[in-house]
């Protein structure tokens, strides 16, 4: 009668590199073996019984819940009836393993040797083995794929990572420790393939939006990333401007507003309405976004919006009155002055003869002191004159209507942008979903 090779324990766990844990891949139960029609091949049995009976033992020896503090003890136990080393033993058994049940069982004796001493390339051998037998169970089998895809990981052999998890997730594994995605992306990106990687997340991210739902930030990320290493304008924003509005954070809308910059490579009076945002958003970090902020927004032309960064940077600790103190001296004399002549700038660019240059001249200057009401209707007007830079006039009234508020008028107004301005009208109108409020 052909012998049920089987292996009794396997509530095994072994922690790999990298954070991961996997937990040993099922066996088909006594029961379930009895009503299977086994085939072992003669050689085989007389191989793998002395193997079988070392493994049963040393596993079965070890207490219920116990970690891998126990495995050296049971890695000993199996060395010593295998004759002093039982890697070598079942190594010298596996020619010995030709039907797909010969090698289902190999594999998994391999598997929890591998475990039991830690030897991660030899773990995967049995696990690869019990994959190629055709024997593993099909509700284990997605488990299976996981574990060699992790193994692959760890052993850095990441297209064979790539394609087992890949199975594992078509196959529908559901990780317990919620890691599958990322291992596959990483898989993806280490392996030499960032636009799999890119796809993914894409898919991922498109699967959420359709179901109404927030992508996972991490999918977010990672697309961002593969989009940004592309240096794709247009998809950086789109997925800065998503990761921003679903975790609006200061660390995000600083990642978002400076990817965007560094890939836009604006003139200083656009890049302004990016500083702009970084601020009201509390996503200035350090000294490079007050220094930019200060250099977009000339003192001589804007005192009072200058003296608000400058002063800010100063209660942070990232400037000091030594690098900015004669600067800070200059604009704050200029406020008084400046705030004085706001009422007759209005009115100027008021009256039926002003040009569009006058009135988003005006805009600008009350912009500047965070008027946005008056901003919203002069660039209103200015909208209608000829000759005015319509991108330029919908990106700021979008801006203001933001600033207030106004998230429909933002969002569509935002959406007129249609020259390289866009990236940044797609930040502000991430900005108007959260209700336009500035950080805390």
């Amino acid at each position: 009668m052909a012998r049920k090779f089987l292996i009794s324990r396997v509530a095994l766990a072994v922690a790999l590199g990298g954070g991961m844990a996997v937990a040993m891949a099922p066996v088909a139960s006594a029961k379930e073996a009895k009503k299977s029609e086994s085939k072992y091949s003669e050689a085989f049995i007389k191989a793998a019984g002395p193997i079988e009976k070392a493994i049963n033992a040393a596993t079965a020896a070890i207490p219920q819940g116990a970690g891998a503090d126990a495995f050296p003890a049971a890695k000993a136990s199996i060395d010593t009836a295998l004759g002093g080393n039982g890697k070598a033993a079942i190594e010298a058994a596996l020619p010995s393993a030709t039907t797909p049940d010969d090698k289902m069982a190999m594999g998994q004796f391999a598997r929890t040797y591998g475990v039991l001493s830690q030897d991660l390339a030899f773990k995967q051998k049995g696990v690869l083995l019990m994959i190629e037998s055709g024997k593993v169970p099909a509700a284990s089998l997605p488990a299976t794929y996981f574990d060699a895809g992790v193994n692959a990981f760890n052993l850095k052999d990441y297209a064979t990572a790539a394609t087992y998890v890949k199975q594992a997730k078509d196959a529908g594994y559901q990780d317990p420790q919620n890691q599958l995605d990322l291992i596959l992306s990483e898989s993806y990106k280490r392996g030499g393939n960032p636009q799999a990687a890119m796809d993914m997340a894409k898919a991922e991210v498109d699967g959420a939006k359709a179901k109404g739902v927030a992508p996972s930030e991490t999918s977010i990320r990672n697309v961002l990333q593969a989009a940004y290493t592309a240096k794709q304008l247009d998809a950086s924003a789109d997925y800065a401007a998503m990761l921003a509005q679903y975790y609006p954070r200061n660390d995000t809308w600083n990642i978002s507003a400076s990817i965007v910059r560094q890939l836009g490579s604006f003139e200083k009076s656009d890049n302004l309405d990016l500083m702009r945002l970084m601020f009201v958003t509390g996503g200035m970090k350090d000294k490079r976004d007050y220094y930019e902020y200060l250099e977009n927004a000339d003192p001589r032309a804007y005192p009072g919006e200058a003296l608000k960064v400058m002063d800010q940077g100063l209660a942070k600790g990232l400037l000091t009155q030594a690098e900015i103190g004669a600067d800070r001296t200059n604009a704050a004399s200029r406020v008084a002055g400046d705030k004085a002549s706001l009422a007759a700038t209005e009115r100027d660019a008021q009256k039926p003869g002003a040009t569009a240059a006058q009135i988003m001249g005006a805009a600008d200057v009350l912009l500047s002191y965070e008027q946005y009401a008056k901003v919203e209707a002069l660039l209103q007007s200015a909208l209608t004159k000829p000759g005015v830079d319509a991108n330029k006039a919908n990106l700021r009234l979008g801006m203001a209507q933001a600033m207030q508020g106004k998230v429909a008028e933002a969002q569509a107004t935002l959406a007129k942008v249609t020259d390289k301005r866009s990236s940044i009208a797609k930040l502000w109108s991430a900005y108007a979903a959260t209700k336009g409020k500035p950080a805390a």
